[in-house]
C-alpha cells in the first residue's frame, strides 16, 4: 500500500508542476543605432552565431523589430537590462523590450 501511495503522491506533484511562460525579447529598429552595434549585441549578449546575428539585424532594421529568443521571465528581464545598460554606455538608442510568448 504503501508504493501505491507514493506513485500517487508523484503523480499528483507532476500534475501540480507546469513549464514557466516565456517571454519573447525583441530589439527595436530607430534611426541612430548602427547595424554593427546590434550585431554586436546579438553575438555578446545574446551569444548568437554571427550570421543569425545579421539576419536579426536585418530584421530590425527592415521589418522595425526583430525577434531575438524567447526566455523564461528573469532571463529576458536581464537581457533586455543588458541591452538597455550597454546602449546607454555607447549612446545608442536602441530599444529592447519582452511581451509574453
Amino acid at each position: 500500500m504503501a508504493e501505491h501511495f507514493d506513485s500517487d503522491i508523484l503523480d499528483q506533484v507532476e500534475d501540480g508542476l507546469k513549464e514557466p511562460d516565456l517571454f519573447r525579447v525583441l530589439l527595436l529598429n530607430d534611426d541612430y543605432t548602427t547595424q554593427d552595434f546590434v550585431v554586436e549585441v546579438l553575438v555578446g549578449i545574446f551569444h548568437k552565431q554571427p550570421v543569425d546575428a545579421t539576419r536579426i539585424m536585418m530584421d530590425v532594421h527592415q521589418k522595425g523589430r526583430g525577434v531575438v529568443g524567447l526566455y523564461p521571465y528573469d532571463i529576458a528581464a536581464t537581457k533586455v537590462n543588458q541591452v538597455k545598460d550597454l546602449a546607454k554606455m555607447r549612446e545608442f538608442p536602441l530599444k529592447c523590450v519582452m511581451e509574453k510568448a
